[in-house]
């Protein structure tokens, strides 16, 4: 069904390309030939886009803020086959040349979380997941640890890796991990707060800690997105998603309030599946509203 046009009422996506001068552009990076399951996410980052056009950009406040007029928003369209060594070091280089701008990309597996973060320069990394991602070899479930030991063997810029106790992971959960990765967080000193201290605490909290850690020495800090932190109701398309995760109003707050850190330079969105979503497509339309609470987030920091 075609969507309505008011003039009244600009939506949101549909941005122009990138042509050097933004505060914030998208970035696609369709990961998803190491995924773990089998997985459609390289569909994931066009879903998105279309998505992103159910909704508006204006903030409420007091006072009304139209994210349009507030910031300079631009697409740089996809990484051509982001997977393996080549494409990872291409991803690298493009999230190098977008700089300075504020990079949304757009997965995609976990497993771009590496070279997006390498990309941005991160010396520090959150993360809302239900999972470590600190397995060996190279996969979805493996980008934590990659930033923590790994050099990319195709890099042709420098990089360098992230000392783990500059690591915060939001959202843990209980029957998600085993007792191994557990214990390796522990060990290499990563920050963990799992999904019952989160919500003991509350998100401010969580959030101030977080950025406090992550961002010492200020920054620069990457913030991966891992959809399936969320329940099973609200992330369907999210293949490890299991009942009892984030609501997804918790995701958003989470998303918005780490994105108004200056400190913070890039985001990744990842784990949604679009062609696993339910047939409303509410998982992608979660990942599209967080593409613009991150918008919202840098918005706020004018």
């Amino acid at each position: 069904m075609a969507l309505s046009q008011d003039p009244l009422w600009p939506r949101a996506g549909s941005w122009p390309a990138f042509d050097g001068e933004a505060d914030a552009v998208l970035l696609g990076v369709p990961t998803w030939q190491t995924s773990l399951s089998p997985t459609g996410a390289h569909a994931t980052p066009g879903a998105i886009r279309e998505a992103l056009q159910r909704y508006g950009t204006t903030l409420m406040g007091p006072p009304i803020l139209d994210l349009a007029d507030a910031l300079t928003i631009q697409d740089a369209g996809d990484v051509d086959e982001p997977d393996g060594d080549e494409g990872e070091a291409a991803t690298i280089a493009r999230v190098r040349e977008l700089a300075p701008a504020f990079v949304i990309a757009l997965g995609g597996d976990n497993s771009l979380t590496y070279p997006v973060a390498l990309g941005s320069a991160a010396s520090g990394l959150i993360t809302f997941d239900a999972h470590f991602d600190l397995r060996d070899g190279v996969s979805n479930g493996t980008p934590v640890r990659r930033l923590v030991e790994d050099v990319p063997a195709a890099a042709t810029v420098p990089t360098e890796r992230i000392d783990p106790r500059r690591i915060v992971q939001i959202g843990i959960a209980d029957f998600a991990n085993s007792a191994a990765y557990a214990r390796r967080a522990a060990d290499w000193g990563i920050r963990v707060i799992t999904l019952d201290e989160l919500r003991r605490r509350g998100i401010d909290d969580v959030v101030a800690e977080a950025v406090e850690v992550a961002g010492a020495g200020d920054g620069p800090v990457h913030l991966d997105i891992d959809v399936d932190v969320c329940d099973r109701s609200v992330a369907p398309g999210c293949p490890a998603s299991v009942p009892g995760g984030l609501a997804a109003w918790e995701l958003r707050a989470l998303t918005r309030a780490v994105a108004s850190d200056a400190r913070v330079v890039s985001a990744d969105i990842a784990e949604v599946d679009a062609t696993a979503d339910t047939e409303d497509g509410r998982t992608v339309r979660l990942a599209a509203l967080c593409v613009l609470e991150l918008l919202a987030g840098v918005a706020g920091r004018i």
